[in-house]
C-alpha cells in the first residue's frame, strides 16, 4: 500500500515551522544515511510506500520527540489541520452540508485521497462515528494512531469534538482497524 506524498510534503512543512529550516535539513540529511528511498525528490503526489513513511515518522520520533511514538496521533491531527484548513489542498472535502454527509461521503473519499490500499467505510449512528478500515497490509500501532488523530482533527475542523477509541486493531490481529468516535455536547 501507498500513500500519497502529500503527507511527507505537509509534515515537512510543520517540523520546518516549527524547528527551521536547518534542523529539518540536518534531519532530512540523517533520514537518507538511513534509507536511501528519501534521496528521491517527493512531491504531494508521489506514492511512497506506507513502510517509508513509518520510517520517516519513526525518524521524526526520534529527532524531534524524544522517540516518543505517541506523537503519530499528533502528526495526524496537524496535517488534517494543515490540508483540510481554509487553505488547504483538500479543503474541499469539508464543503459537506452536515455530519451524516461528511462521515459517510467525505471521510471515505479523503482516505481515497491519501491511500492507494484499504477500504474506508465510515458512518453515523446517533451520536457515535464508526470508522472501519479493511484489506490493509499495514500492522503498526503507531500507524493506526496516525489515522485515529487525523480522522478525529477532522471531524473536529467540522466542527464536532469526539472522544476516540480503537475496537479493533490490525496490528493486534483484529481483521481490521475499527475505532469509534463519540461526540461531545457542544
Amino acid at each position: 500500500m501507498n500513500v500519497k506524498g502529500i503527507t511527507y510534503v505537509t509534515t515537512k512543512a510543520i517540523i520546518s515551522e516549527a524547528f527551521g529550516e536547518e534542523r529539518w535539513n540536518t534531519f532530512k540529511n540523517k533520514l537518507v544515511e538511513k534509507d536511501k528511498y528519501f534521496n528521491n525528490m517527493i512531491m504531494s503526489v508521489t506514492l511512497v510506500p506506507v513502510d517509508k513513511i513509518i520510517i520517516f515518522f519513526d525518524e521524526m520520533c526520534r529527532e524531534f520527540f524524544n522517540n516518543d511514538k505517541m506523537q503519530y496521533a499528533m502528526f495526524g491531527k496537524s496535517g488534517a489541520k494543515f490540508v483540510l484548513s481554509p487553505d488547504g489542498a483538500y479543503k474541499s472535502y469539508m464543503l459537506a452540508k452536515d455530519l451524516k454527509q461528511f462521515v459517510e461521503m467525505s471521510m471515505p473519499k479523503i482516505w481515497s485521497a491519501y491511500f492507494d490500499g484499504g477500504t474506508f467505510t465510515s458512518w453515523l449512528e446517533g451520536n457515535m462515528i464508526h470508522l472501519k478500515v479493511t484489506g490493509l497490509d499495514v500492522k503498526n500501532t503507531h500507524f493506526e494512531n496516525l489515522v485515529m488523530g487525523y480522522n478525529q482533527q477532522a471531524l473536529k475542523i467540522f466542527g464536532q469534538k469526539t472522544d476516540a477509541k480503537r475496537i479493533r486493531s490490525i496490528a493486534s490481529g483484529d481483521d481490521d482497524l475499527y475505532i469509534q468516535y463519540t461526540l461531545k455536547a457542544s
